[in-house]
């Protein structure tokens, strides 16, 4: 990297002034941006044989997991522990909301212990929002109810400038359960910003008209635009969030809007193939196609740690700065 390049990645992290990162809908695009330019700076971190640098050294980060996860906590265990943090893991079933405590007295008590990072996960839409307006610490979104999940966002966005450089005019297809997923929502929110060209394709039940209200194409008949987009980001039944059946059966699904060998051969000859997991394989994606030469699915989980890495560490360099320079709290002043 030259010097040059690298004063100006410089510049853009003293720069950055949040402390949370509750949405990719708040964001503008330098500062989706910078997060993707300091997660490249990242990435390399893991190549190396110790795999891990000082950044966060003596900071305490929490993850305050209310809803099952394997990935993305994972993830963000192993991004803090690269950054020499200390974890905790809080589980709903291990906190004492089992007993009746509010989330807020629950991270409260856990800020009087000198936790210093918040990562939160609720079934709620608005709890990581709700934290970081009652803390003086960092929030971060790992996901809230079907609002949004600012770093899958990010990883997928990543990926996709790794892969292609520049996303503007790039089209880009989300497949599946659009209206209960976060995933979308902060697909769609980062990847117009930067100028790309988001459509979202399934049944009526599921990618509703007014969708469109997002600024992205709607369509419900997969096969007649199977050969349109450069990238399709293939998104999972949530049967966990659907009261009613939204559709009469998976292989129906399967049948109509399931990515298979067939549909892979009439889509473009270098299409890009998402999924944010966790995969139904043999559902909306089948074995050859996720495990194929298409498919990013392991690149996304890979770059999910530099971007939290770049996450964690951005939010922590804002909120050391306005300490040192004697700032008043972010309490009840978050941007939304």
């Amino acid at each position: 990297m030259s010097n040059g390049k690298r004063a100006t990645e410089t510049e853009k992290v003293s720069t950055w002034n949040r402390e949370h990162l509750l949405s990719l809908e708040s964001l503008t695009q330098g500062e989706i941006l910078t997060i993707l330019d300091t997660a490249r700076r990242f990435r390399e971190v893991s190549t190396r044989s110790v795999k891990k640098v000082p950044a966060l050294r003596g900071r305490v980060v929490v993850n305050l997991f209310f809803e099952t996860s394997t990935r993305t906590r994972s993830s963000f265990s192993l991004a803090a522990q690269r950054l020499s943090a200390d974890i905790l893991d809080i589980t709903a079933e291990a906190s004492s909301t089992t007993k009746g405590e509010t989330l807020v007295d629950t991270a409260k008590t856990l800020e009087a212990m000198g936790v210093d990072i918040f990562i939160v996960r609720h079934k709620n839409s608005g709890a990581p929002q709700m934290l970081a307006e009652a803390l003086d610490t960092c929030v971060v979104n790992a996901g809230d109810g079907t609002h949004e999940h600012p770093t899958q966002g990010l990883l997928d966005i990543y990926t996709l400038r790794e892969r292609f450089g520049d996303l503007k005019g790039k089209r880009i297809a989300l497949v599946g359960d659009i209206v209960h997923s976060r995933v979308a929502r902060s697909n769609i929110w980062g990847l117009t910003k930067l100028g790309a060209k988001v459509a979202v394709i399934g049944p009526t039940t599921l990618v509703p008209s007014s969708l469109k209200a997002l600024g992205v194409e709607v369509y419900h008949n997969l096969d007649e635009v199977i050969a349109d987009f450069d990238v399709f980001n293939i998104l999972r039944i949530q049967l966990e969030r659907q009261g009613e059946p939204q559709f009469p059966s998976l292989r129906e699904y399967a049948l109509l809007y399931g990515i298979n060998e067939e549909r892979l051969a009439r889509m473009r000859k270098d299409v890009v193939i998402m999924h944010p997991g966790p995969m139904n394989r043999g559902v909306e994606i089948t074995p050859a196609v996720a495990d194929g030469p298409h498919s990013v699915i392991l690149e996304q989980v890979s770059n999910g740690l530099a971007v939290r890495m770049a996450v964690l560490f951005l939010l922590n360099n804002a909120r050391l700065r306005r300490q040192r320079e004697g700032g008043k709290s972010t309490r009840h002043k978050v941007p939304v």
